[in-house]
């Protein structure tokens, strides 16, 4: 097997592990659809691979895509030294609502990585996603540098990565908030796993987007609130639809409204074409900071947008 692709992946394999080695990381990017003909990702989980297949420009016929699945799934198995049908791999196409959260019909096994000392449960078949987004390891640091003696607020929280970090980092307290049942239990499962305490880490399932409505009749402050909204989400149970194009301005703004007088909001999205509306925000100071949070195993492209915003001091 001598293809371009089985070239490449070598290679980036070759070259990141040993990236990864140096800076003590266990889960980390190795291919990121250098090559247009191979529109896939393969990411590292503690040795594993984790592959994701994006939507092909071209036209294909069932037969000749299928072989052409075959050829990428047995060329990630030969690099890896796996068998080919043991392999964790995902055909993504764009999604809308919570699709990117539904199960994939396999079962899979939980697997403990590790980041920066702290241990996260990862399943790399039975989702879409692993339940770690890895292109955030930076996010994640820069939130935990910032932590010590904080009140931490984070919204559409996932698995809770963000809040463990915060907490490894010193926050006095957090509130981790996620629609999903599954995703807060997997948060809990995280939390459990670094022995956070959960009368001052606490999580709540809400719909978030109501949550915000209703928060500041609350008159709670935070000092520091992470943002990560899906791009769009017309889950049955939430009372409206999100779009992060239409809403984040909204959004940012109850988040300001939250902040303690020197607070900081860090707020991302992967929303391809996103555009910020900094004319529609209320008074604050806005910095982009995409640069210092995609990792340089990312590099290649540009997963997402990052900001800290801060509000005007009173």
């Amino acid at each position: 097997m001598n293809s371009p692709f089985h070239n490449r992946l070598s290679k980036n394999f070759r070259h990141w592990s040993k990236w990864a080695r140096r800076r003590g990381v266990e889960c980390f990017r190795v291919y990121d659809r250098d090559i247009p003909e191979y529109p896939v990702a393969v990411d590292v989980y503690a040795g594993i691979p984790h592959v994701q297949v994006y939507e092909t420009r071209w036209e294909a016929d069932d037969a000749a895509y299928d072989t052409w699945l075959k050829e990428v799934r047995e060329t990630v198995g030969a690099v890896f030294g796996l068998s080919p049908e043991t392999l964790a791999m995902k055909v993504r196409r764009r999604q809308k609502g919570t699709e990117q959260y539904e199960k994939t019909g396999q079962e899979g096994d939980e697997l403990i990585v590790s980041e920066d000392g702290l241990r996260f449960s990862v399943n790399l078949h039975a989702y879409l996603d692993t339940g770690l987004f890895l292109d955030h390891r930076q996010t994640r640091a820069m939130v935990r540098e910032r932590s010590q003696g904080k009140r931490f607020l984070n919204l559409f929280a996932y698995t809770g990565s963000f809040s463990v970090h915060a907490a490894a980092g010193g926050a006095s307290e957090s509130l981790t908030l996620d629609l999903s049942r599954t995703y807060q239990e997997w948060s809990l499962r995280n939390f459990q796993l670094n022995g956070l305490d959960l009368t001052r880490h606490r999580l709540e399932r809400v719909d978030v987007m109501q949550w915000l409505e209703d928060a500041p009749r609350l008159g709670r402050r935070y000092d520091l609130i992470v943002m990560d909204p899906p791009s769009f989400s017309n889950s049955k149970k939430m009372t409206a639809t999100l779009d992060v194009q239409r809403d984040h301005a909204w959004m940012i703004n109850r988040c300001l409204g939250l902040l303690s007088a020197r607070g900081e909001l860090f707020f991302s999205n992967n929303r391809r074409g996103f555009k910020l509306y900094e004319n529609e925000l209320a008074p604050c100071r806005v910095e982009e900071i995409t640069r210092q949070t995609v990792p340089e195993d990312f590099g290649r492209g540009r997963p997402h947008r990052c900001w800290i915003i801060r509000r005007l001091e009173d």
